[in-house]
């Protein structure tokens, strides 16, 4: 118990380096290639810190516990909002650009809906059972390409005056670099944390169901939960706003997607229909929050918050 103990303060530590090295590293790349830092938030970031998950969505579906895989994308997801970025705006308000109310936000809607609707096959059919198909992954994976071709169409678009800074840039290989050691720091880092912590839960004898969860989706999104406030507390809120709505889109349509076709579908999946409606709400609550004046004030990171400690506070005691 000790050694894990002292396992986990260490994986917060390399999380928190690493999560500090990949912002510098993100922001010098975007100023370098005179790319929107949303840009970088969306792709580099986004693909980076959602690592976790999709290792996780594998090997869980891989051993047969479609429960742990969907749940942590689940969680993972409502959690990215309402805990994340309810936390970043209450450090300080996050501006979001009318290009991502507008485009980002109704996409990450569209395909946390459409997920919802392929997994209630019960819903529409009693007689049915709730899995995903490989068919449901294919029409996952169709509408992630439509991200994919969204964000080819964003690589020429330059920085604006505002965000283009006078001084001396790392150069590009040094960016490179900082990128991929902060990346490998994250996710280094929270398989530790996520280890340790399953491990220390087990021996005092909470269930493998509030593990799978509470620590496994916290665990997972802990790269985004370090990288969005580190972002936050350098100013960079292009990166949060980017990294969460990115990641969100690529657990459903990259980790989901990918991992039900090359897999052929899920096991039968049990939940709760309050999860998927927490997952639907989130989106749609930071949609709304957005488009009112294209900010995530505090008032609203606080609300965020409240709506997190009620969401979890019923998978706890349900």
């Amino acid at each position: 118990m000790i050694l894990k103990t002292m396992i986990l303060l260490f994986g917060f530590f390399i999380l928190i380096k690493g999560a500090d090295i990949l912002v510098d590293g993100s922001s010098g790349l975007a100023e370098n290639f005179k790319v929107s830092k949303m840009l970088i938030g969306l792709t580099i970031v986004a693909f980076g810190t959602s690592m976790p998950e999709f290792a996780v969505c594998m090997k869980s579906m891989l051993s047969g516990s479609s429960d742990i895989a969907l749940g942590n994308i689940i969680g993972g997801n409502t959690l990215n909002i309402w805990l994340i970025l309810g936390c970043c705006a209450v450090i300080h308000p996050l501006s979001v650009k009318s290009n991502t109310v507008k485009k980002e936000l109704p996409i990450a809607t569209v395909i946390t809906i459409l997920l919802s609707i392929l997994l209630a096959d019960d819903f529409f059919n009693k007689s049915k059972v709730n899995v995903l198909t490989r068919t449901d992954g294919i029409i996952l994976l169709l509408f992630f390409m439509v991200f994919i071709y969204y964000l080819i169409t964003l690589i020429h678009s330059k920085i604006t005056e505002k965000e283009e800074k006078r001084k001396q840039l790392p150069s590009i290989p040094k960016c490179l670099f900082f990128i991929g050691l902060g990346l490998i720091g994250v996710i280094l880092g929270s398989n530790l944390v996520v280890d340790s912590t399953i491990y220390i839960a087990s021996a005092i004898g909470v269930s493998e169901r509030i593990i799978s969860l509470t620590i496994v989706a916290l665990g997972t999104s802990l790269p985004e939960l370090v990288t969005g406030i580190t972002s936050t507390r350098k100013g960079e809120y292009d990166l949060v706003i980017g990294n969460i709505v990115g990641s969100n889109i690529l657990n459903i349509g990259g980790v989901i997607g990918i991992s039900t076709v090359i897999l052929n579908g899920t096991g039968i999946v049990t939940f709760s229909y309050v999860d998927l409606m927490a997952m639907i709400l989130s989106s749609v609550l930071l949609f709304m929050a957005s488009f009112n004046d294209y900010k995530i004030s505090r008032r609203e990171g606080i609300l965020f918050l409240i709506l997190f400690i009620i969401y979890y506070s019923y998978v706890i005691t349900s």
